[in-house]
């Protein structure tokens, strides 16, 4: 029922990109050692059956009764196994050798008939097809190549198959939350648009070890050229003026229960895009 699969390589890049991609690998890896005791994750509400899903997704996809997923980015697995509890026959993809094992002892322990394979997202093909394909919340910023990330999500889908992203506005990243001010072009480029130290991590930031990052950004029109260059077509389209996690410096509560910076209120936190892959 668990799978060890690992698809490597990354062909004919650059030594520097190289780099750039062990450094982040090593971090993921870092983080999976801790994030499943952090409060951030809540774990101990997920293994008593709390959704780590949110509104967004939830809205968008369901039901998924009986219908074949495959999740890309997955860290240490919550989101792919609160779809399997959903009845998803559930597939997740992460780089990480740590959060996959993580990801398929958690699977085993729960009793929930997950797989997870371990593969960099940009050179996946698992030689088979999905009726949807999902991902979401800080996962764009973590790939230097958005066309081929495009090929991978069409490639994986079915005829009539759907795409769905939930993901942190990159208008949301041009600037610093800590002063508001202008840090980061709106648009991609081929070298990352931070190249930063970073401590602990965004579901800990006192664990205290010190990791390199490197992260790219892109337009909303990039990542949606991206997935229509390979064929899909755009359903829906949304943006959200707060986010519905407190994981950035001076977040506030909103009524509703989503978070906003303080000194960014008003800016778009978050959008959605719904694809499908005609039939």
């Amino acid at each position: 029922m668990f799978m060890m699969e690992v698809f490597s390589g990354m062909g004919s890049c650059p030594q520097n990109m190289n780099t750039y991609l062990q450094s982040n690998r090593e971090l993921w890896d870092g983080w999976a050692g801790f994030h499943p005791q952090t409060d951030f994750y809540n774990m101990e509400a997920f293994k008593n059956g709390a959704s780590s899903l949110m509104e967004p997704e939830l809205q968008a996809l369901q039901p998924v009764d009986g219908k074949s997923l495959l999740h890309l980015q997955c860290h240490f697995g919550q989101d792919t196994l609160s779809w399997a509890r959903l009845g998803a026959r559930a597939t997740g993809v992460d780089f990480s050798g740590k959060a996959i094992a993580t990801a398929r002892s958690l699977a085993e322990s729960m009793g929930l008939a997950a797989r997870f394979v371990q593969s960099d997202v940009l050179v996946l093909d698992l030689k088979e097809t999905y009726d949807i394909v999902f991902t979401s919340y800080g996962v764009l910023t973590w790939l230097p190549d958005l066309k081929r990330w495009g090929e991978v999500v069409a490639r994986h889908l079915k005829p009539g198959g759907i795409f769905f992203i939930a993901e942190f506005h990159p208008g949301l990243m041009m600037f610093d939350f800590d002063t508001g001010k202008y840090v980061c072009s709106y648009f991609g480029s081929a070298e990352p648009s931070y190249a930063e130290e970073v401590v602990g991590s965004y579901a800990n930031p006192q664990e205290g070890t010190t990791r390199m990052e490197y992260t790219w950004s892109y337009s909303i029109s990039e990542v949606i050229n991206a997935l229509m260059s390979q064929g899909l077509e755009l359903k829906a389209f949304e943006e959200y003026p707060a986010s519905p996690f407190d994981c950035f410096p001076n977040m506030r509560p909103r009524p509703d229960g989503w978070f906003e910076c303080e000194p960014l209120v008003g800016a778009p936190h978050l959008f959605t895009l719904l694809m499908q892959k005609p039939e």
